[in-house]
């Protein structure tokens, strides 16, 4: 079967922001993950990890871009990020969203 560290991999961190808090109230967590990753593992890894029901996945991919650097005037190349919108069952919660909240 599956281990941990595989889906250590593919789930990289939550994403902390005001927004994302928002969307936790409505039972949706927005978490940053590996760009090669599909919508089956990222719901298998969250399923594994955090023991709850995927309801629904929306992901969000950004293309690397090349922004100029205001310490040394080089340019400098972003890499690729990928974001999942993780839709869980009504009553369920991920606790990481839950104890960051102040």
């Amino acid at each position: 079967m599956s281990t941990p560290l595989v889906h250590q991999n593919t789930i990289i961190k939550p994403v902390v922001t005001e927004k994302s808090y928002s969307l936790a109230a409505m039972d949706k967590y927005v978490f940053k993950v590996d760009p090669a990753a599909s919508k089956y593992q990222i719901k298998k890894a969250i399923e594994d990890l955090f023991k709850v029901d995927v309801l629904g996945i929306n992901t969000v991919k950004h293309a690397s871009r090349t922004i100029r650097s205001s310490k040394t005037g080089r340019h400098i190349s972003l890499p690729v990020d990928k974001k999942a919108i993780i839709r869980i069952k009504k009553g369920q919660k991920i606790e990481i969203f839950n104890a960051a909240k102040p």
